[in-house]
């Protein structure tokens, strides 16, 4: 797996969600050492990814 990274508009508190490629892998910042979901590229994964980076998912 890659190396682990944040969204750019995180903040320094460590209340994030971080994202790995290759596989799609998501962990809590907060606990690094604690469970990681894995998924595999493309499908509902891709479209949720897509939908983040087009902003229709901010608040």
């Amino acid at each position: 797996m890659s190396e682990w990274r944040k969204s750019t508009r995180s903040t320094n508190t460590d209340s994030c969600v971080e994202v790995a490629r290759g596989l799609v892998a998501v962990r809590d910042s907060k606990n690094p050492d604690g469970p990681v979901l894995g998924f595999r590229e493309g499908g509902a994964v891709g479209a949720l990814l897509a939908a983040v980076r087009g902003g229709r998912l901010d608040g």
